[in-house]
């Protein structure tokens, strides 16, 4: 049966945002599963996710101390629909990404990361792929932020679609 999901990563709430925009909240409360790769910066706002998910996969980052170290793993591992993921924060540098990933994550399908703000959908040549869904709050050089929606069937990951948010005014 279809699993739908979405990625998000690098919230940086309240620093970057009040809060997160409308179209992801409302795709967060549809999903059936809501992955989010670190840099939540408040706990309020990773409590609200647990309220808000079904099911929440998520990762401390960088810039997440104290209680998110108690709360949330380095790196969070899961299978839906016969896809094995893990979701981490950092990876290192774009050069030789796939690589490196293949060879940390070996069983693994899809990985999903965050870090770099930098929207990344890429395969490693194991067959591994690299999916990065930006930040829906700190756009950084990119035209605009981004998260992203999939969907989960029968050991595909289809329906990969990076959603634009406008920038705040």
């Amino acid at each position: 049966m279809p699993v739908s999901l979405v990625f998000t990563s690098d919230t940086h709430v309240p620093k970057r945002a009040r809060d997160l925009p409308h179209p992801l909240w409302r795709d967060i409360e549809g999903a059936d599963v809501v992955v989010h790769a670190g840099d939540w910066v408040d706990l309020g706002l990773l409590d609200e996710f647990e309220r808000r998910c079904r099911r929440l996969v998520a990762v401390h980052g960088n810039n997440d101390h104290g209680a998110f170290r108690v709360r949330l793993p380095e790196v969070a591992r899961f299978e839906v629909e016969g896809l094995r993921f893990a979701v981490v924060h950092e990876t290192g540098d774009a050069k030789g990404r796939e690589a490196r990933c293949a060879a940390r994550f070996p069983d693994t399908d899809v990985l999903v990361f965050g870090h770099s703000h930098i929207p990344w959908d890429t395969r490693a040549a194991s067959g591994l792929r690299l999916v990065n869904p930006g930040s829906p709050t700190d756009r950084r050089r990119q035209p605009h932020g981004t998260y992203v929606t999939a969907v989960a069937d029968a050991g595909k990951l289809l329906d990969l679609t990076f959603h634009p948010v406008p920038p705040r005014r």
